[in-house]
C-alpha cells in the first residue's frame, strides 16, 4: 500500500480577487505544470505552522489567516497525496518566486486556461463555486416564478439548480431563468436527465445539468463536456463514488438535517457529511435542513457551502 503524503496548500487571494500560482520545475514530480504553492507537513507540524513556513520559503509571504477550502485524496500510481487545501484571506510581503519559479496572479475564471496536476482540477473548481446554492422550490404561475429567481439573484446568489417537477419543466420557464442569471452573471444548473438536457441545452452553451441520484446511477461516464458544470445528488458513500467516476465537477449530500418536508426522517449529521467529504475529491454541498445560519458549520466540516430552497426561495 502506498505511504499517504500530507500536503498544505495554499490558495492566496490578492487584493483584487485574482490567485496565486506557481509553476512547478522540469525535474520534479508533475513538473512544468502550474500548482498552487505549499509542501508537505511535517512530523509535528499543525497545517497552519507547515503553510506558515512552506509560503516564507517559496514566496516570501508571511500569512496571517486562513480558511478551509477543500481536502483532496489522490492516487498517482507511485504515490498517494492528501491535499489539505486552505485559501489564504489575509498575508503581509509582496509575493515573488523565491525559488527562481515562474509565479502569476490568475483571475479564478481563467485559472482552466492553465495546465496542473489532475489532482488540482477539483481545487480549481472549488475556488470558482460560491458557498450557496439555490435549489428553486413552488411557485405560482411564471411571474411569481420570475419575481422569485430575481430577488435570490439580487441577494447575492449566484448559483442555481432549477428543480420542478417533469410536467412543469417548460421552455418559457427555463428561457426566464437562463435569461436572468445571465443578467446577473450566474450560474443554471437544470435538473433533469442527460437525454432531456441535450434538447434544452442546444442554444444555451453555459446550461449546467444536475444528475439526481437514479439519473446519475444511470450514467457510465461524463453526459456533459468538461466546461459544462455537472452535479449530482448523492445520499450515501456508493453514490459519490460512482458520482466522481464519471468526473462530476460537485456534489450536493442529503440529507444533512432533518427538512420541512420530511420533518420526521433525521439527517446523516455533521459528523457523517464530514467524514463523507473528507473522503470525497470533489467540492461538496450540504444539502437537508439548511440554513444561512449553518454555513459556518458546514465550511467547518469540509462543505463547499451550503444549498437549500425554503431558506432563499
Amino acid at each position: 500500500m502506498s505511504r499517504i503524503v500530507h500536503v498544505a496548500v495554499g490558495v492566496i487571494v490578492g487584493a483584487d480577487g485574482t490567485i496565486l500560482i506557481a509553476k512547478r520545475p522540469d525535474k520534479v514530480h508533475q513538473g512544468g505544470l502550474w500548482e498552487f504553492p505549499g509542501g508537505k507537513v511535517e512530523q509535528g507540524e499543525t497545517l497552519f505552522d507547515a503553510l506558515k513556513r512552506e509560503l516564507y520559503e517559496e514566496l516570501a509571504i508571511e500569512i496571517l489567516s486562513t480558511e478551509p477550502l477543500i481536502k483532496i485524496h489522490h492516487d498517482y500510481g507511485d504515490k498517494v497525496v492528501l491535499l489539505d487545501v486552505h485559501k489564504i484571506t489575509a498575508f503581509t510581503g509582496e509575493a515573488k518566486g523565491n525559488e527562481g519559479q515562474p509565479i502569476a496572479w490568475v483571475a479564478p475564471q481563467s485559472l482552466y486556461q492553465y495546465e496542473f496536476p489532475a489532482a488540482n482540477r477539483p481545487i480549481v473548481n472549488a475556488i470558482n463555486l460560491p458557498t450557496r446554492l439555490l435549489i428553486t422550490g413552488e411557485f405560482e404561475g411564471l411571474d411569481d416564478f420570475s419575481v422569485r429567481i430575481e430577488g435570490a439573484l439580487q441577494r447575492g446568489i449566484n448559483l442555481i439548480q432549477l428543480r420542478v417537477k417533469e410536467s412543469e419543466l417548460s421552455s418559457s420557464l427555463i428561457n426566464c431563468a437562463f435569461e436572468l442569471c445571465e443578467r446577473y452573471s450566474a450560474t443554471l444548473l437544470i435538473n433533469t436527465n442527460p437525454a432531456e438536457y441535450k434538447n434544452i441545452a442546444s442554444a444555451k452553451n453555459k446550461l449546467g445539468l444536475h444528475l439526481n441520484s437514479e439519473n446519475l446511477l444511470s450514467c457510465s461516464s461524463r453526459p456533459v463536456a468538461e466546461h459544462i458544470w455537472l452535479s449530482a445528488s448523492c445520499h450515501n458513500q456508493t453514490e459519490i463514488d460512482h458520482a466522481q467516476k464519471i468526473g462530476v465537477d460537485f456534489i450536493c449530500l442529503s440529507p444533512v438535517l432533518a427538512t420541512q418536508s420530511h420533518p420526521e426522517k433525521s439527517g446523516v449529521g455533521w459528523l457523517k457529511f464530514e467524514a463523507l467529504a473528507e473522503g470525497a475529491a470533489v467540492p461538496i454541498f450540504a444539502l437537508g435542513g439548511m440554513k444561512e445560519s449553518d454555513l459556518a458549520i458546514a465550511l467547518q466540516k469540509g462543505a463547499q457551502g451550503i444549498a437549500a430552497i425554503t431558506e432563499w426561495w
